[in-house]
C-alpha cells in the first residue's frame, strides 16, 4: 500500500466533499509536511546529522512504508480530522477577532475601523448645496458604497477585529434587513425552504470558507511545530516560512469567501423570505411596509419571545375559527 493511497477519507465514515475540505486536507498537508522534515533528519532536540536535512532520505523512507505505516498516518490523520470537527467554529471565531486579550481586540478593532473610514469617505455625495456630483463621481461613490456594505458592517460598534470578521458581520447586519428581517435569526428558519440551487450555491460558499479558515489554522499551528523541529538547523528554519505562507494565504482566502458568502446569504433572503413565510403559515402581505412589520414581529419574537398578536390569522386559517 502506498502512501497515496491513504489521502482518500475512510468511506465508513460517510465522508463527504465538505468533511474532506474541512477536516482531512489540511490535516494530510500539515503531517506529511512536518513527517518530511523528520524523515530528512530534523530533530527538535539536536542537530542533524551529515551537518543538515536530507530529502532523499524522505523520498526513501517514503517509498519504503509498509501497509502498517501508512494505516497508522490515515487512522492519526482520521483522529485528528474528527477530534477538531467540534473545533470548527472556534477556529472561525478565532479568526474573526474572538481573542482572549481584551486590549489586544481594541487595537486591532481600531485599525479595521481606520481601514473603514477612506471607504465612508469615498462613499458620501457632496452635500446638499455644494455643486451637483458628475456622473463619475456617483459611479464612484456607488462602487466604494457596495464595497463598504461586502467589506464591513455600517454601525462602529459592530466593527470587529479582523477583516474575516467583518465580513462574516457585513452579511448578518445586512442580509434580509431591507425587508425587516434579523439574518442570525431568519437564517434557520430560511435555510430549511432554500430552493436546490440557492443550497447548493450557500454550501458552496460556505465549505470553501470553512476549508480555508481551517488551512489557515492549521498551517499557523505547522509554522510552530516546523519552527521546533529546526530550531538547531540554522538556514533550514527558514523553511518555517513554507506553512506560515500558507497560513497567510489560507487567511486572506477566507476573507474573499466569506464576503461570496454574505453574498449568496443575501441572494437567499431576497429568492426564498416567502417561502419561509408561506412555510411558517404568514399570509403575503399587500406592500412592502406592511411586509417589513410582520417580518419585525417575527424576528422579535424568535429573538427575544416577544408574541405575536391575538388576532393574527394563519394562511388559509378558517375566519370562524373552526366553529360550526
Amino acid at each position: 500500500m502506498k502512501l497515496d493511497g491513504a489521502l482518500q477519507p475512510p468511506s465508513a465514515l460517510g465522508a463527504g466533499r465538505r468533511v474532506f475540505l474541512v477536516g482531512y486536507l489540511p490535516t494530510y498537508a500539515a503531517l506529511l509536511f512536518l513527517l518530511t522534515l523528520a524523515w530528512a533528519g530534523a530533530r527538535a532536540w539536536r542537530p542533524p546529522v551529515r551537518g543538515g536535512l536530507h530529502f532523499t532520505d524522505a523520498w526513501e523512507t517514503a517509498a519504503q512504508l509498509g501497509v502498517g505505516e501508512v494505516l497508522a498516518i490515515a487512522l492519526a490523520v482520521t483522529l485528528i480530522a474528527v477530534v477538531s470537527q467540534p473545533l470548527q467554529l472556534a477556529m472561525v471565531r478565532l479568526l474573526e477577532g474572538d481573542w482572549p486579550s481584551r486590549r489586544a481586540t481594541e487595537w486591532a478593532r481600531n485599525r479595521q475601523i481606520a481601514r473603514r473610514r477612506p471607504l465612508v469617505d469615498a462613499a458620501e455625495l457632496p452635500a446638499p448645496g455644494a455643486a451637483p456630483p458628475t456622473d463619475a463621481e456617483v459611479q464612484a461613490a456607488g462602487h466604494a458604497g457596495a464595497e463598504l456594505r461586502r467589506r464591513y458592517p455600517l454601525p462602529d460598534h459592530l466593527v470587529r477585529a479582523t477583516a474575516l470578521g467583518n465580513a462574516l458581520t457585513a452579511a448578518e447586519d445586512t442580509a434580509g434587513s431591507w425587508y425587516g428581517l434579523d439574518a442570525v435569526v431568519a437564517w434557520p428558519r430560511l435555510y430549511p425552504v432554500l430552493g436546490d440551487a440557492v443550497r447548493a450555491v450557500v454550501d458552496d460558499q460556505r465549505d470553501r470558507l470553512d476549508a480555508a479558515a481551517r488551512m489557515a489554522v492549521t498551517m499557523a499551528v505547522t509554522t510552530v511545530a516546523t519552527v521546533v523541529l529546526l530550531i538547531r538547523t540554522e538556514w533550514w528554519l527558514l523553511l518555517a516560512l513554507v506553512p506560515a505562507v500558507l497560513a497567510v494565504a489560507a487567511y486572506h482566502g477566507a476573507v474573499h469567501m466569506a464576503r461570496a458568502y454574505g453574498q449568496s446569504i443575501h441572494v437567499a433572503f431576497d429568492l426564498h423570505r416567502f417561502d419561509m413565510l408561506q412555510a411558517l403559515g404568514v399570509p403575503r402581505q399587500a406592500s412592502v411596509a406592511a411586509e417589513r412589520t410582520w417580518n419585525r414581529r417575527l424576528c422579535d419574537l424568535w429573538r427575544q419571545g416577544v408574541p405575536l398578536p391575538d388576532d393574527f390569522r394563519y394562511t388559509g386559517a378558517d375566519p370562524t375559527g373552526g366553529q360550526p
